[in-house]
C-alpha cells in the first residue's frame, strides 16, 4: 500500500482525499517507481473538476521523478536505482505508482529529482510550443501569456536564447520583475494597461509572429489582436475558461490567421519525440539557457491547499509535492 491522493467525485480542491493506495507489482513493461517529488499543473486541476473527465476513482497529478524500485517482465532500458522521470501520465500524486516504462525518461548527472519533477511537463510543453507548433526563428517576436507561472518562466528564457524578442503578460508588479529576470525584454501588466494595444505599440503596429495562450477564454480575442497578419494563435491551455470560436470569419477579419490547439498527448505519443523532448530540455538546464525556478513546496497530504494556491494565482514559477 502507499498513501495517495484520490478523486472520487469531481469538484474542488476539496475533493482530493488522502487515502491508502494498493501498488501491485509490475506487470510486463511496467515500472514501480518510488517517487521522491511531484510536479503541479493546471491540467491536475482540470482533470479534478471533471473539465478533462477521467475514469472515476483516479489518483490525481500527472508528472514525477523518482527511484525506480522495481521492473516487469520486457524492460530492459531501467533497472532499480535508476533515476527517472515523466509527465503526462495520470496518477502521479502518490508515494509509490506503477508506470510503463515506455512514458519514462532517465535523468541524468546535473539535474536532481526536484528540478525534473518541477519541469517535466512544463518544459516539454515549452519545447513542443517553441520548436514544433511554431518554430521560433532568431529575429521573431513571440507574445507569452503568464510569463511568470510555471511554464512562461521556462519557455520564455528559451525563447530568448533562441534569438527571439519576447513579449510577456503578468498580473502584478513581482510577477513582472520575475518575468524579466527571465528573458522577457518587454512586459505588460493586463490589470493596468490593454496588452493587444501595448503590443501593437511595442511592434510599431505589426503584431507578433505568434502568441502562446495558455490563459484561454479571458485572452483569447485580445490574443488575435495581437498577431501580425498569417500570425499563429497557440491556445495551449484554460486557466481562466475554455475558448469558444463559433464564428471562423473572425480569423479572415483579423488577417487570415492561424489557431491551433496543440497537446503533449500527440507530440510526444512517439518514444522517440519524448526522448528527443527531454534530452533537449536537460540540455538547456545544465547549459544554463533555462533556470527552473521552484517558488513552493508543499506535502503530499497537502495538494488541496497547493491546488488552492495554483487556482487563486498565488504561485510564480514551478510548485512540487513532496510524498
Amino acid at each position: 500500500m502507499t498513501k495517495a491522493i484520490v478523486v472520487r467525485e469531481t469538484g474542488g480542491p476539496e475533493v482530493l482525499s488522502l487515502e491508502d493506495w494498493d501498488v501491485a507489482a509490475p506487470g510486463p513493461g511496467q515500472v514501480r517507481l518510488r517517487q521522491t517529488a511531484i510536479g503541479l499543473n493546471f491540467i491536475d486541476t482540470y482533470q479534478r473538476s471533471g473539465l478533462y473527465p477521467l475514469p472515476m476513482p483516479f489518483v490525481a497529478g500527472n508528472e514525477g521523478a523518482g527511484i525506480v524500485d522495481a521492473v516487469g517482465e520486457g524492460v530492459s532500458e531501467f533497472r532499480p536505482g535508476d533515476r527517472v522521470a515523466y509527465q503526462g501520465v495520470p496518477g502521479a500524486y502518490a508515494s509509490e505508482r506503477l508506470i510503463a516504462a515506455e512514458k519514462l525518461v532517465p535523468l541524468p548527472d546535473g539535474v536532481d529529482e526536484q528540478t525534473a519533477a518541477a519541469v517535466m511537463l512544463k518544459g516539454l510543453t515549452a519545447y513542443y510550443l517553441l520548436f514544433k507548433t511554431w518554430a521560433v526563428q532568431r529575429g521573431e517576436t513571440i507574445l507569452w501569456h503568464a510569463a511568470a507561472g510555471g511554464t512562461g518562466l521556462i519557455a520564455t528564457q528559451w525563447a530568448k536564447a533562441l534569438g527571439a524578442t519576447v513579449i510577456g503578460t503578468v498580473g502584478s508588479s513581482e510577477k513582472a520583475d520575475m518575468a524579466r529576470a527571465h528573458g522577457c525584454d518587454h512586459v505588460i501588466n493586463y490589470r493596468q494597461e490593454d496588452f493587444a494595444a501595448r503590443v501593437r505599440d511595442l511592434t510599431g503596429g505589426r503584431g507578433v509572429d505568434v502568441v502562446y495562450d495558455g490563459v484561454g477564454k479571458a485572452t483569447f480575442e485580445g490574443s488575435l489582436d495581437s498577431l501580425r497578419p498569417r500570425g499563429l494563435l497557440a491556445s495551449f491551455g484554460n486557466a481562466s475558461g475554455p475558448v469558444s470560436v463559433p464564428d471562423l470569419g473572425i480569423l479572415a477579419r483579423k488577417g487570415s490567421l492561424f489557431v491551433t490547439r496543440p497537446t503533449g498527448v500527440h507530440y510526444y505519443a512517439r518514444r522517440e519525440d519524448l526522448l528527443e523532448g527531454a534530452a533537449a530540455l536537460f540540455d538547456a538546464i545544465k547549459s544554463g539557457a533555462i533556470k527552473v525556478e521552484i517558488s513552493r513546496r508543499f506535502a503530499l497530504s497537502d495538494a488541496a491547499d497547493a491546488h488552492r494556491a495554483l487556482e487563486g494565482r498565488e504561485t510564480s514559477g514551478s510548485v512540487v509535492l513532496l510524498p
